[in-house]
């Protein structure tokens, strides 16, 4: 393509407003969200905006009806989901009905996951990993390369539980949760210790995982974050991670390869991995002692500022502010925390923009001295119990439901041998 034809493809940010029917200071929001990117205009002010990906937002973020012969078939239709777990409204969420920050600020997240999954709320409830289980993942993870991530090993002790459990097929309620109480205990005792420890500390699960996290021991309003965190994490309605759980257990896959479906989606850096994006950002700020700075790097190369925004809410991620608030409480937050509202200040000097929970967990794992992909394993061990609550909605599903038809858009046939 000709450098003019290129030119031709792309919108100025008049065009593309309208196109969308937004605002120019709204379109900017899009950049800054991750939702659009922008290139600037060479030798002048303001920028382009792919046409196409302009008209795919259209399409997808606000939700543009087709015409009449855009419309696919009846047939063709995926099958509405249906979820009695999270609501997710007025820029708050709901799990059962609940609102999420307080069940956070209340309970600790074995206790919720226990009763998203049964109903029964018992306080005190803690996740064993089973000996055999456990030993298991343990030689499946030692096996990996040493240069692995955190959640490869978490995909490693997966399908290890998975083998090791011979009533891994009983779809029964009660046995599936049995199973996902193993199952989460398993995938952070199977994780190896952080720092010059040397043994695997009891406690909750969120007292486990920061042992295998941080390189220094916790105080308890650390460890009040994390467990926040985790709550805060179970589920945000049908996420990519959650699709990809769903369609499995709408198969009738065991619980173990339903985890599996999820963590394959939380690999990429627009799931579960956006929050390692937010930490090497937040890291480099604190380094170079400007915010402002590191985010006219990534809008002048057309990169979206990370931890910023999100598409279910118009003001503030609920669960950043309530993590925000709590890491106000660590002292030794108090560096990362700043470099982050400093972020959020830079970006928005314009454009209303928010902090959204990647950011929260950039804070906590720079803030801790954890490693960069410590805010994705806690995402998917915090998950990990919502793709269980769906698996078994899916479960009582008529099988095979999430069966979508494609829209074919190839060469109508006949077409000669290749």
């Amino acid at each position: 393509m000709t450098d003019q034809a290129a030119q031709q493809q792309r919108l100025t940010t008049r065009e593309a407003a309208q196109r969308l029917g937004v605002k120019p200071e709204t379109l900017y929001s899009y950049v800054s969200r991750g939702l659009l990117s922008s290139e600037r205009v060479s030798g002048g002010r303001g920028s382009t905006f792919d046409a196409a990906e302009v008209d795919e937002l259209a399409r997808r973020g606000r939700r543009v009806r087709p015409t009449a012969s855009e419309e696919p078939p009846a047939a063709a239709h995926a099958v509405p989901v249906t979820t009695g777990i999270t609501l997710i409204d007025d820029d708050r969420y709901f799990f059962r009905g609940v609102d999420a920050v307080e069940l956070a600020a209340r309970y600790d997240y074995e206790e919720v996951a226990q009763w998203l999954w049964t109903g029964a709320l018992r306080p005190g409830t803690r996740f064993t990993a089973p000996p055999d289980v456990l030993a298991a993942a343990d030689r499946s993870v030692a096996a990996l390369p040493p240069h692995s991530g955190l959640t490869d090993r978490l995909r490693a002790a997966t399908v290890a539980a998975a083998v090791a459990d011979p009533l891994r097929f009983d779809l029964a309620p009660q046995t599936v949760v049995a199973a996902a109480r193993g199952l989460i205990a398993t995938l952070v005792d199977a994780l190896p210790l952080a720092g010059d420890r040397f043994h695997r500390p009891g406690g909750s699960i969120a007292q486990r995982l920061w042992s295998r996290l941080a390189p220094r021991d916790a105080d308890d309003t650390s460890i009040k974050v994390l467990q926040a965190a985790l709550v805060l994490l179970i589920d945000h309605d049908l996420a990519a991670s959650t699709v990809a759980a769903r369609v499995a257990a709408s198969s009738r896959a065991h619980p173990y390869a339903v985890v599996s479906a999820g963590l394959g989606a939380v690999d990429g850096p627009l799931h579960g991995a956006a929050s390692g994006l937010a930490h090497r950002m937040l890291t480099e700020v604190l380094e170079r002692g400007s915010a402002g700075a590191v985010v006219s790097d990534h809008l002048r190369t057309g990169r979206a500022v990370p931890g910023l925004g999100h598409r279910l809410y118009q003001g503030e991620d609920p669960r950043a502010r309530a993590l925000f608030e709590l890491l106000a409480q660590v002292p030794s937050a108090e560096r990362a925390l700043g470099a982050a509202r400093a972020v959020e200040r830079a970006a928005a000097r314009d454009v209303p923009v928010h902090a959204n929970v990647d950011l929260a967990l950039a804070v906590l794992s720079v803030s801790a001295g954890m490693p960069i992909d410590a805010g994705e394993t806690v995402f998917a061990v915090a998950r990990t119990a919502g793709w269980i609550a769906h698996a078994l909605e899916e479960y009582g599903e008529r099988p095979l439901r999430m069966r979508p038809r494609g829209q074919y858009t190839g060469p109508r046939p006949p077409q000669p041998l290749p």
